[in-house]
């Protein structure tokens, strides 16, 4: 599992419900609020009062403050780090969230929020430095064991929407790390303990602020699990041991309709012009089309993986199309959100605005010869003829150890089974 170190500057302002935060955005007199240059242990609080603790280091580089979110082996780096009187604004990297606190004393109070395309959601947020403790827990000699492969059930609290997952741990005393993978993609980087019977787990990266508890049973199962997402989402979980958990084929998931060999749009790229699989540009190639949005960070995993492999393979005939999907129709505001994605991660591939939302029935509208659309992100691979070749439902990321290893291999000789077809 490799480290993964990201770096952004933004932009800052920000409304909440239509009104200024007035007590983060006052301009104090007197010097610039410091960071201690340390370890810090953050939390968010969500309505039900639950907290979702997470890391971060605050350190210079280049004479300038910059902060890195820890989650297990990921570092998560931001540099728009700006300071007002005792005020501190935390620009996120790619998905469009701001911290905003208080210097008292030393720690930090205040609040992330989160923009969504019709309101902004806000969280209450608190840090302290000197403290790389994630979660408070009593030391113990021999604590419950969680490493290994669990076969993992999520439900609503209605009860009525239930999924499945697998979960996979690593434990190094009391300390836990990994994910859990489901059919639309990983929760990404998990990191936490086990204290007593009691496991928690937690990541936060910018768009999504997890928390995962459940008590460990003697019998090789887990209950009592609750997942908290974000402000108020909270799910039931349960889980039991099984080194034989699998989830479906992520190639098996999501079909044509019936009578269709291949998929046709036309959107346009950053400049305004229209993009269509029609164009000469694309006639005679293999193409990949990348479902993703801004917002979302295993698309973020995915880009990451697909800008040099697209560097490698280009000269053999691939191209890649990325269709943005936004939290907003707007073309300016999408552009400037999917702009900074490409400036980002180095994007020379073509990304273009759909002009729908991140919504499953909207992707389905937007590209008609969908049966049915699960998860961003979603891969089509397209051969030199123009038809489907494969498709693929979410992405295993980094976090997922050797289901990343498995997927590269795969999806890099699909590639070049394609790429060796004969052009037309």
């Amino acid at each position: 599992m490799n480290d993964r170190i990201y770096t952004l500057t933004g932009r800052t302002g920000f409304l909440v419900a239509g009104t200024l935060i007035a007590v983060l955005l006052s301009f104090c007199t007197g010097p610039a609020a410091q960071m201690e240059r340390t370890t810090w242990r953050a939390a968010l609080k969500t309505d039900s009062g639950a907290e979702i603790p997470f890391n971060f280091s605050v350190t210079d580089s280049a004479g300038e403050m910059q902060l890195e979110i820890m989650n297990g082996t990921e570092r998560f780096r931001v540099t728009d780090i700006r300071s007002v009187g005792d005020s501190v604004f935390i620009r996120m990297p790619l998905f469009d969230s701001d911290i905003r606190a208080l210097l008292k004393g030393t720690a930090l109070e205040g609040h992330w929020i989160k923009h969504l395309a019709t309101k902004d959601v806000m969280m209450e947020f608190n840090a302290v430095p000197g403290d790389s403790a994630r979660f408070r827990v009593a030391k113990e000699t021999a604590p419950m064991n969680v490493a290994g492969k669990w076969a993992g059930i999520f439900t609503g609290k209605d009860g009525k929407d239930t999924s499945i997952a697998v979960g996979e741990f690593v434990q190094n005393g009391q300390k836990v790390t990994g994910t859990f993978l489901t059919t639309t993609g990983d929760y990404r980087f998990l990191e936490g303990a086990v204290s007593g019977r009691k496991l928690s787990l937690s990541c936060f990266d910018g768009s999504h602020a997890f928390l995962f508890t459940g008590d460990i049973g003697p019998d090789n199962k887990i209950g009592n699990g609750k997942f908290y997402s974000g402000l108020s989402s909270v799910d039931l979980w349960t889980a039991t041991r099984d080194e034989n958990a699998a989830l479906p084929d992520a190639y098996s998931l999501t079909k044509l309709k019936p009578g269709f060999t291949k998929i046709d749009f036309s959107f346009p790229d950053l400049s305004g012009k229209k993009v269509s699989l029609s164009d000469e540009r694309y006639r005679g190639k293999v193409v990949i089309i990348q479902f993703m949005g801004s917002w979302c960070p295993n698309c973020m995993d995915e880009t990451a993986y697909l800008v040099p492999f697209y560097n490698k393979y280009k000269e053999r005939g691939l191209e890649i199309i990325g269709l943005a999907y936004e939290r907003f129709t707007d073309f300016k505001r999408a552009k400037a959100n999917i702009t900074q994605l490409k400036d980002h991660f180095g994007v020379n591939y073509e990304l273009l605005a759909t002009g729908y939302q991140n919504d499953k029935k909207e992707v389905a509208r937007s590209v008609p010869a969908l049966k049915e659309f699960l998860a961003f992100p979603t891969t089509i691979l397209i051969n030199r003829k123009g038809e489907v070749s494969r498709i693929h439902t979410g992405f295993s990321g980094p976090g997922t150890g050797k289901h990343y290893d498995e997927f590269i291999t795969e999806f890099e000789k699909s590639v070049n089974d394609l790429l060796a077809e004969k052009p037309l």
